[in-house]
């Protein structure tokens, strides 16, 4: 079976630092290819990647602030698209947002979408239901809840190469923060969780443009025992996580998944997290962290992670949330999206 996967054009790929949507999208091209698949992959210029590459633009979009991003996915998706039915591909898979199903009625091949908590915003919900019978993939079952009446044709949680992630000691003598700056992240409940529990944090991650003020406010009162650290490299990411005693996950809203939350486990590190969203999906309460309602919970929750067996949060990470067992399901998914597309123009 020949998959197109076509990549978000906001930052390099594979990403250097943050972009979670670019780095599942790279983790699972990889593993596909490993596993014996023909995958081309749809992608700005410079790209790395074992798989037949496209060069769809010439830059990411944060390489180049000048770009007009609309236009630049749109050109994207149109070479993809073009591409995509002279190569004969079986299927396409777009992790690009909602912008790839207005060529759904178009394509001579069905397109697989994976959302990536897009129908969380209300304003993407017109278009979304105009193609609500295509195929879909939700990253988890709360994600469902956004749109329910779409056709989801599977769950599929992310997952991550392991072999990227070495497990770390937890001897750092500090918990992390990793996230962007931005209300619905409330990292302001990480900060004060810490106080609360008198343990010193971490922070780290990018601003949010749309909320320079909330970071600005953020920076102003910082108490002694936080520091914030940027928006780091993934190898200095990796070890933050590795030597933290725990990440703390709090939040304002229904996250979809939390890509970092998987990487925390996959570093032998627990998580505290806000019982919202896909935490009780992904986490197994008294076993890989602990999941709280408030900053209170939180602090508590602090005090008592460091009791959590490390190792039992790595091997959860390998069993459920693998690059191996994520690429096996959408393969599964590619499969039978092929076989009822193909029944369908008989």
């Amino acid at each position: 079976m020949k998959v197109g996967m076509i990549a978000p054009v906001t930052h390099a790929y594979p990403p250097s630092g943050y972009g979670p949507w670019e780095r599942v999208t790279h983790d699972l091209t990889e593993r596909l290819v490993a596993d014996g698949h023909d995958v081309t992959l749809f992608a700005p210029a410079g790209s790395a990647t074992s798989a037949h590459l496209v060069e769809t633009i010439d830059n990411p979009l944060t390489d180049n602030p000048t770009l007009n991003p609309r236009l630049e996915e749109q050109t994207h998706l149109a070479i993809a698209m073009e591409t995509a039915a002279d190569l004969g591909l079986d299927v396409v898979h777009s992790h690009l947002h909602v912008h790839g199903l207005v060529f759904s009625g178009l394509a001579p091949f069905p397109i697989v979408t994976t959302l990536h908590g897009a129908a969380w915003d209300e304003a993407h919900h017109p278009l979304l239901l105009r193609y609500s019978n295509r195929p879909f993939v939700s990253v988890s079952d709360r994600e469902r809840s956004f749109l329910p009446m779409l056709n989801y044709v599977a769950t599929i949680p992310h997952g991550l190469r392991m072999s990227d992630f070495e497990p770390g000691s937890g001897n750092g003598g500090y918990f992390a923060y990793v996230g962007r700056i931005a209300p619905e992240k409330a990292p302001d409940l990480a900060i004060e969780a810490a106080a609360k529990a008198g343990v010193p944090l971490l922070m780290a991650g990018p601003i949010d443009g749309a909320h320079q003020q909330y970071f600005d406010q953020l920076m102003t009162d910082l108490p002694k025992d936080v520091d914030y650290l940027g928006p780091l490299e993934r190898s200095d990411l990796d070890m933050l996580l590795g030597d933290a005693v725990a990440l703390i996950m709090p939040l304002r809203w229904h996250e979809p998944f939390g890509l970092v939350v998987i990487e925390a486990l996959a570093s032998g590190t627990p998580v505290v997290a806000w019982e919202m969203g896909a935490m009780p999906e992904i986490i197994e309460d008294g076993v890989t962290g602990y999941l709280v309602e408030d900053t209170s919970e939180a602090a508590t929750a602090l005090t008592l992670v460091g009791d959590i067996d490390r190792r039992s949060c790595r091997e959860s990470a390998e069993s459920r949330f693998s690059d191996v067992r994520m690429a096996q399901d959408y393969a599964s998914v590619y499969e039978w999206v092929r076989a009822h597309s193909m029944a369908s123009r008989i």
